[in-house]
């Protein structure tokens, strides 16, 4: 092996002509002042924080109740949507992606200073970004990172629609399944993957067919679009393990039961209302991957 340096050989002294912190080795001994991982959890909440405003033209128009049609008109009546070429009111089609990113205020609400509409913008600013952090924290520089950031914003919109109307839109539930499903299929093969995709693909199916039980047995207690979202649960917790599968369901189970009884205690809701189930079981899911980070 070729040596550079004898170990018996002084080490050279430093140029005068340099100061010592500015020599080769003092400076690839120095550790950065931000690790790799630090710099990934910065940068998640920084895209975390920036994508969450933009949530909140779709989180309007989507909490509407039930067998209802989506919002096509900001509340000051400045349309979200554009009819069809001919002028004709048969049908509307969305104006682009500006009728579903955005503020809560169209252009027409910032040209006759309207106020705002929708969800908070910092409220979902700052789950989604905290959202992101602890994702990044957890998969660190591994390819389903990309996933898990990119999987954030629907999880959030869903959360935020079922607390509004207890609703899990189709246009949400199921593209998020197949998006996860992919992505983490590309991921799989990847270096640094730390996840199995059969597994999450097994567990998808798993949790959905244990929710569509429980929304057998108890339709007012479990919506059927919370059965259309477990498979992105399963996916999420799958990758990682069973024991982030159960211990993920079960968080899930138990926040939801802790806020239906905050509920009642403060009167605002009776043994028969029912609670949005969603946004607990995303919770769950995030719980058990960070508790899985510090464990590991």
């Amino acid at each position: 092996m070729l040596s550079l340096s004898s170990p018996s050989s002084p080490p050279s002294p430093p140029s005068a002509s340099s100061p010592p912190w500015l020599s080769a080795s003092s400076f690839l001994a120095a550790p950065p002042s931000f690790s790799l991982a630090a710099s990934l959890v910065v940068l998640a909440l920084a895209l975390g924080a920036l994508a969450g405003p933009l949530l909140v033209r779709a989180g309007y128009r989507l909490a509407v109740e039930p067998e209802q049609p989506w919002r096509d008109a900001c509340p000051a009546g400045h349309p979200l949507v554009a009819g069809p070429p001919d002028g004709s009111s048969r049908r509307t089609r969305p104006r682009g992606w500006r009728g579903w990113v955005g503020g809560g205020r169209c252009q027409g609400c910032l040209a006759e200073g309207a106020p705002r509409h929708g969800p908070s913008p910092l409220r979902l600013a700052l789950v989604t970004a905290g959202c992101c952090g602890v994702l990044a924290a957890v998969a660190g520089p591994s390819p389903e990172l990309v996933v898990w950031l990119l999987a954030v914003p629907p999880l959030v919109l869903l959360a935020t629609v079922d607390l509004a109307v207890q609703r899990l839109p189709d246009v949400l539930t199921l593209p998020l399944a197949v998006g996860l499903a992919v992505g983490l299929g590309i991921c799989a093969p990847l270096p640094g993957a730390e996840g199995s995709w059969p597994r999450a693909l097994l567990a998808a199916l798993v949790l959905t067919v244990v929710y569509f039980v429980l929304f057998l047995v108890n339709p007012r207690g479990m919506g059927f679009g919370d059965v259309k979202l477990a498979p992105s649960i399963g996916l999420i917790l799958g990758w990682y393990g069973w024991d982030h599968v159960f211990f993920g369901t079960f968080v899930g189970f138990a926040l939801a039961a802790g806020y239906g009884l905050v509920l009642m205690v403060t009167g605002r809701a009776s043994r028969r209302t029912a609670v949005p189930f969603g946004p607990f079981m995303a919770l769950g899911a995030l719980v058990s991957l960070a508790v899985g980070g510090l464990a590991g």
